[in-house]
């Protein structure tokens, strides 16, 4: 899906003053602020940011203060992920 943004003058000048790739940045903001809220699951966010690892998906949230949404739910896959090696 493609999604247009209409900004005003001075404020698209000041974000593309303050981000390289502005339309990276937006996606970064919104990766960030889908997985805070629940909304997007860390699978999504490695998708949506191009990102090829779980891991780096973990460095990318890291680096912006975010923590692991990591249940009971999770652990359990886990265990029995790791029991099928």
């Amino acid at each position: 899906m493609q999604i247009t943004l209409e900004l005003p003058d001075d404020v698209a000048r000041d974000l593309l003053a303050a981000a390289k790739d502005l339309p990276h940045a937006f996606l970064e903001s919104l990766a960030l602020q889908g997985y805070r809220s629940g909304t997007l699951t860390e699978e999504q966010v490695r998708r949506i940011l191009g990102f090829g690892t779980r891991m780096q998906v973990h460095g990318f949230l890291k680096e912006h203060g975010v923590y692991l949404n990591y249940g009971p739910e999770d652990l359990e896959q886990d265990m029995r992920t790791l029991s099928l090696t």
